[in-house]
């Protein structure tokens, strides 16, 4: 491994990095009525003063994305210093070349990588709920045999009427009966059977 030429592209990601950090760092600092060219923000051009609040705010965003990348550059220079540069540092295995050309400050190989974006279970609940009894414990009784009227009941009666939550923000939902447990389940039946009973009477 070439770690001189590897050493370069991070020393100039980095010179690049922080003129951007920089530049952006001068440009958020200029009061906000000389950027739109104005005598006052209590003006009659609001749709202005929106426009640059936007860039404003997208300037912050990209000035944090940068800090960051540049704690990662700088990550990268010390693993060249100490001998750590090229290995992986979940598992230990050599990080392919190809990788490391695309991505010279990556610390993870594909594999680790790609198991460290594995989206969460973020269904799981506390485990006080476990041992905690009525009113306190968990309300949500599905597969222990209870067939009351519980939480998770209350919560898609509810919830069936909309939240914040979109299919786009649930991993694998299609529509939006996907984005809360059993959403497609039978609703004011027991048995598979009583929703015959239902088409009939609709009938």
């Amino acid at each position: 491994m070439n770690l001189e030429y590897y050493k370069t592209q991070l020393e100039s990601l980095k010179s690049r990095l922080e003129k951007q950090i920089d530049t952006l760092a001068k440009r958020g600092s200029e009061p906000l009525k000389e950027s739109v060219g104005e005598l006052s923000g209590y003006d009659n051009h609001p749709a202005d003063l929106g426009a640059e609040t936007f860039e404003r705010a997208k300037d912050l965003g990209l000035q944090g994305n940068s800090k960051v990348m540049l704690m990662k550059v700088n990550h990268a220079l010390d693993r060249i210093n100490n001998g750590t540069y090229g290995t992986c540092e979940k598992c230990g295995k050599p990080i392919a070349e190809e990788r490391l050309e695309a991505v010279p400050y990556t610390t993870f190989c594909v594999d680790c990588k790609k198991s460290e974006e594995m989206p969460r279970d973020h269904s799981r609940r506390p485990l006080e709920e476990e041992v905690l009894g009525f009113p306190f414990g968990r309300s949500f009784n599905d597969g222990v045999g209870t067939i009351g009227y519980d939480g998770e009941d209350a919560w898609q009666d509810v919830e069936r009427y909309g939240t914040s939550s979109g299919p786009q923000d649930i991993p694998g939902a299609v529509d939006y009966t996907e984005t809360y447990v059993d959403g497609n389940e039978e609703r004011g039946v027991v048995e598979e059977t009583d929703t015959i009973l239902n088409e009939e009477d609709n009938d």
